[in-house]
């Protein structure tokens, strides 16, 4: 089982070893044949180059913005959306919860055109509001904070209903501050979603004030044939480590927000 570890682990940390090392490296010695693992000599300066060859800021400033759209429409809609379904006697409940569980059956990519349609007739495009409304539709997120609801006591609910306390109240005050658990590990999915999608933005956002960072390196480094390698691989390793950063440092709320929200049977 050990074994079997090591090899796992090995196979994951290969890339991201490859990437940095040859962020370092000299064009040449990247371009090389056979390839070497380890640089002969390390050019840290080759991220100072990479650092201005493109506006990173601006783009990690746009998917800073993205994620903080998605993430609010995440607790708003989709928050209100399972604590109705939970907390609330809403008519055919479980006629709801079924439809939206078979929306997780269909392929993404069936609905990236009536979307598109969608958001071009509302006159969307290139906003990001095109990119936050969206997040508000997503079926497995509202299930998995409906099945978190559900583990909530309802006395506490009915006790808040007595005293006059509304419903957006008893969500905010009541649901919200015990599902900190959930909500973070959604924040983590919904930061990594916003950090790495770059098809559906490519899409639907036209212009370098708007693209977010992975889309700015899908158009001005990967599909670039003039840049070196090497600046190339210092780009990416610059933009490959810290989402698993922000992994690392909250894997314990991924990990407790899954075993307490686990959709049930």
């Amino acid at each position: 089982m050990i074994a079997v570890v090591l090899v796992m682990v090995c196979s994951m940390l290969y890339p991201m070893a490859v990437i940095f090392f040859n962020g370092v490296k000299l064009n040449t010695e990247v371009n090389s044949f056979p390839p070497t693992f380890l640089p002969t000599e390390w050019h840290f300066e080759n991220y100072s180059k990479a650092w201005g060859y493109i506006k990173l800021p601006i783009f990690i400033r746009n998917t800073l913005y993205i994620f903080a759209g998605n993430m609010a429409m995440t607790i708003l809609v989709v928050g209100f959306a399972a604590f109705s379904l939970s907390k609330m006697d809403v008519p055919y409940k479980k006629v709801i919860q079924y439809f939206f569980l078979l929306t997780l059956f269909i392929p993404p990519t069936t609905y990236i055109i009536p979307n598109f349609v969608n958001l071009r007739d509302l006159g969307l495009m290139n906003t990001f509001w095109a990119l936050w409304l969206p997040a508000g539709a997503n079926a497995f997120y509202l299930l998995l904070l409906k099945s978190f609801f559900d583990g909530i006591n309802n006395e506490m609910f009915e006790s808040g209903r007595i005293d006059g306390a509304s419903e957006p109240r008893l969500f905010f005050q009541i649901a919200f501050p015990l599902s900190v658990p959930i909500f973070a590990t959604l924040a983590i999915f919904v930061f990594s979603t916003a950090w790495n999608d770059w098809y559906w933005p490519s899409l639907i956002l036209s212009s370098d004030e708007r693209y977010p960072l992975a889309t700015a390196i899908y158009k001005y480094v990967v599909n670039v044939r003039r840049l070196d390698l090497n600046l190339k691989f210092a780009i990416l390793s610059m933009i490959t480590f810290p989402p698993v950063l922000v992994f690392l440092f909250f894997q314990k709320y991924i990990v407790r927000g899954l075993h307490l929200g686990g959709v049930k049977g």
